[in-house]
């Protein structure tokens, strides 16, 4: 899926998340990396051990779906998130379409992990949105829309009933974006109120 973002000058390519390409683990660990530091992912950086188990642990989940989002910026800078080209019909190729070659303006920008679950009222699949992120300097731009999008396309694709996840109160413009999109609080009666998301750790 390519598409020109509202601001953003070049095209923004989401890609489902491929597992067995480098590229990919280390745009996914970047991205978690980068969120995790940010307000929203809790200011506090995930242990590298983690990291390194993630993909392995994600890779083995058939219930498991992600996909990153690329650009490609001929004015690259230092600080931009640089990774190989990625082999395959699907992924990010030189400018003469050649595979498998280094292209270092290839940045990954956006990140997003999902999980097919049950609704049991519908009896029918549902994809739980569980991480999505966009690198600092280009939210506001489309990315997390064009996420979004892959992830509802394949959640129809597989014959998802509902689109779910979780979002902090004080994040408006993650709220703005969902609302956008056609996401709603979750709730059953209004007079029983709006669902919590609760959490209990175990180990």
């Amino acid at each position: 899926m390519s598409l020109q973002g509202p601001q953003l000058s070049q095209a923004i390519e989401v890609i489902p998340i491929d597992l067995s390409q480098a590229a990919h683990v280390e745009g996914l660990k970047a991205m978690l990396s980068e969120y995790a530091m940010s307000t929203e992912g809790g200011a506090s950086p995930l242990q590298d051990e983690a990291l390194e188990r993630l993909p392995r642990l994600l890779a083995s989940r058939s219930h498991y779906a992600g996909w990153l989002a690329w650009t490609h910026s001929p004015d690259s800078g230092p600080d931009d998130r640089r990774v190989p080209a990625i082999e395959g019909p699907r992924g990010l190729r030189r400018a003469d379409g050649a595979p498998g070659e280094p292209a270092p303006s290839a940045r990954c920008i956006g990140l997003l992990n999902a999980f097919e679950g049950i609704s049991t009222f519908k009896a029918k699949p549902l994809l739980n949105i569980h991480d999505i992120a966009v690198t600092a300097q280009c939210r506001g731009r489309g990315v997390g829309r064009a996420l979004m999008a892959a992830a509802e396309a394949y959640a129809k694709e597989r014959g998802c009933c509902k689109l779910t996840l979780e979002v902090l109160e004080g994040n408006t413009r993650a709220i703005g974006l969902y609302r956008s999109v056609g996401f709603d609080p979750y709730e059953l009666d209004p007079a029983m109120g709006r669902a919590l998301f609760f959490e209990k750790w175990i180990d």
